[in-house]
């Protein structure tokens, strides 16, 4: 099965959707967000209640960086 994701411009295009899925031919499932803003709003949610202070995220930076550096050195 493949699964495409299409905006409607025209009601008439709408219409002929449902007549394919009446006949059986397509499946029409109508998602009223798309995922990736749901995501997008659950992580600043989250980021919203406990941001991390700068020094966390330096931590966080120069850990990256040492491991780097240590697999492209090794």
């Amino acid at each position: 099965m493949v699964t495409y994701q299409v905006d409607i411009l025209n009601p008439k295009a709408e219409r002929l959707l449902k007549d394919l899925a009446d006949m059986d031919l397509i499946a029409l499932k109508q998602t009223n967000q798309d995922e990736f803003m749901q995501v997008v709003e659950r992580l600043r949610s989250k980021a919203a209640l406990d941001p991390p202070t700068l020094a966390e995220i330096t931590e966080q930076v120069e850990t990256a960086r040492k491991e780097r550096y240590a697999r492209k050195n090794a």
